[in-house]
């Protein structure tokens, strides 16, 4: 994507819109709320799948989506809504998360996730664990009810039966479909990368009526993976991060590339940073009396990163993860209420929605 650069008079533009829409929400208007979700990417193309996967996945999509909107539209928290996204898809054999999560090189689960509140920093994260229905509830459980950011493997487990969760037996999670995936990889039919032709990682990041951030994302991980393999997606600051100064981001894809940049944190820190200087450029456009002081003084409060901004620094990381190598995507919230992605494979599954009447589902990468 080519390097946007909105003009300084497009800033102040924004600053007084945002201006207005700061008066409107005091005069009793709806507050804002945003929510992005994601099913992973990969190499989703049409020819890849069927009219049925498509239908089956549109309706999964746009059944998360309408669950954390409802919440978000309710008034409640950024985190449960979060919450309530994520366990639908993992519910869904459709992604690789809960039921239908890939299996290891032993023919066995191990599933990851995280979650992170960003009005204090709060966050939660489990790796390696089965056992449980839903991991993302259990990486809130951890972030809510022990010192700890991130347990793994059966010490989880443990603390997942100590805490009440709902268990599953082994089978649950298996799929037809995933249970050929790894069959094919041990008979040497096909390459690991053949097999995994998509990532279906679930994450979902929003921002709520009270303009606090949340962000929670949850995997199966690698088809075949071995030694007890961990990606990005319960790693803090590389698949998950979440802070009400800046952005909420959850991320799918090669995951040894998003530790690697630190995806999530990098694109959260580039936003904090680009906000308070976008704020002073847009001072510079403010007329200024005979005396030459300036006649406004913009404040924070009423200043908003455009669109165009948020949307080239999130390009601007994959594309670095792009030059290291990695493949995949992420989807970003604002404090602002905007809320979108970015993602430098074939398609992403990926969904938005937004007080101000914004809602779509989409699969491939031609689609808005």
């Amino acid at each position: 994507m080519p390097m946007i650069k909105p003009t300084l008079a497009a800033i102040a533009l924004l600053c007084w819109t945002g201006c207005a829409m700061a008066q409107a929400d005091d005069h009793g208007d709806d507050a804002r709320w945003s929510i992005a979700i994601h099913g992973g990417a990969g190499t989703i193309k049409r020819d890849k799948i069927t009219p049925e996967q498509d239908k089956a996945i549109r309706e999964a999509l746009g059944t998360a989506l309408a669950a954390g909107s409802k919440v978000l539209k309710d008034g409640g928290s950024a985190i449960d809504a979060v919450t309530a996204t994520i366990m639908i898809l993992e519910n869904d054999p459709n992604f690789n998360a809960g039921k239908g999560a890939v299996f290891t090189w032993d023919k066995t689960n191990e599933l990851d996730s995280s979650i992170m509140d960003g009005s204090d920093l709060s966050a939660g994260a489990v790796a390696g664990i089965n056992g449980t229905k839903n991991p993302i509830l259990l990486a809130r459980a951890v972030k809510d009810h022990s010192p700890h950011v991130m347990l793994s493997g059966e010490g989880a487990n443990q603390f997942s039966r100590e805490q009440g969760l709902e268990q599953v037996t082994p089978d649950y999670y298996a799929t037809p479909y995933r249970l050929q995936q790894i069959e094919d990889l041990l008979a040497r039919k096909v390459s690991a990368a053949d097999v995994d032709y998509k990532f279906g990682t679930v994450g979902a990041v929003a921002m709520d009526q009270e303009g606090h951030m949340a962000a929670g994302t949850s995997t199966g991980g690698m088809t075949g993976k071995r030694w007890g393999r961990i990606g990005d997606s319960p790693i803090i600051g590389a698949g998950t991060y979440a802070d009400d100064r800046s952005c909420a981001i959850s991320a799918t894809g090669s995951g040894e590339y998003f530790i690697r940049l630190g995806v999530a944190h990098e694109i959260c820190t580039r936003v904090r940073m680009r906000w308070p200087i976008a704020i002073e450029e847009a001072q510079l456009t403010v007329p200024k009396d005979e005396a030459g002081n300036y006649t406004y003084a913009i404040h924070a409060s009423e200043f908003m990163l455009p669109d165009a901004e948020i949307q080239q620094i999130a390009d601007d990381v994959i594309a670095e993860l792009g030059e290291l190598g990695g493949d995949g995507g992420i989807i970003y919230a604002t404090p602002w209420g905007q809320a979108g992605y970015s993602f430098n494979t074939a398609g992403m599954y990926r969904g938005r929605a937004t007080s101000a009447g914004e809602q779509s589902v989409s699969i491939y990468g031609d689609e808005e």
